[in-house]
């Protein structure tokens, strides 16, 4: 069963059907669409529901966890944050997003730290990584603010919306995590 965790201001916790409206309408926000790699806009009906189910499938695989973001003082869900593990290497990509009326509060900086615990301390990786794109230094922020490191750009690496976008990478290997922890 995918645990459960608990920070400051967060519940993370396994996405529930009853989570699927609230993800169509955060995540269909274009502004959201619009700075994230793989949400689609407009937010198809029936997508969140499949997303919901194809994140119980993944972790049943152990592929990967992803947890639906609670506020602890208003039970709103905020967003969602995830890891995709490879198991063969021992490491995990990052993916997080923060629905726009909670953007600027901490809140995605405060999930990846306790996503990052969970994928060092319990699920015992070697490495850590995530994308972002550039035009979004918000999430390259949340990324420097939890000790992932800048590792490169690739230029026009996707499209999205018929415009080639260049994509950050930034990561963390367990070494480097135990070091910034002293």
């Amino acid at each position: 069963m995918q645990p459960t965790f608990v920070t400051e201001r967060l519940i993370l916790r396994p996405l529930q059907l009853a989570d699927a409206p609230f993800i169509q309408k955060l995540a269909g926000e274009k502004d959201i669409a619009s700075t994230t790699l793989s949400i689609p806009h407009p937010y198809p009906d029936g997508a969140a529901e499949s997303f919901i189910a194809a994140t119980h499938e993944r972790y049943s695989k152990n592929l990967g966890s992803t947890f639906a973001l609670i506020s602890k003082e208003t039970n709103e869900l905020l967003g969602c944050a995830g890891m995709h593990i490879v198991s063969d290497y021992n490491r995990a990509e990052l993916a997080y997003w923060i629905g726009k009326p909670y953007w600027g509060h901490g809140y995605a900086t405060e999930a990846v730290q306790r996503m990052m615990e969970y994928g060092f301390d319990e699920l015992k990786l070697n490495r850590i990584w995530a994308a972002a794109l550039a035009r979004n230094p918000a999430s390259s922020a949340v990324m420097q603010k939890n000790g992932m490191k800048y590792e490169g750009k690739l230029v026009q690496h996707i499209k999205k919306w018929g415009e080639f976008e260049d994509l950050v990478y930034y990561g963390i290997t367990i070494s480097e995590y135990e070091t910034a922890l002293r």
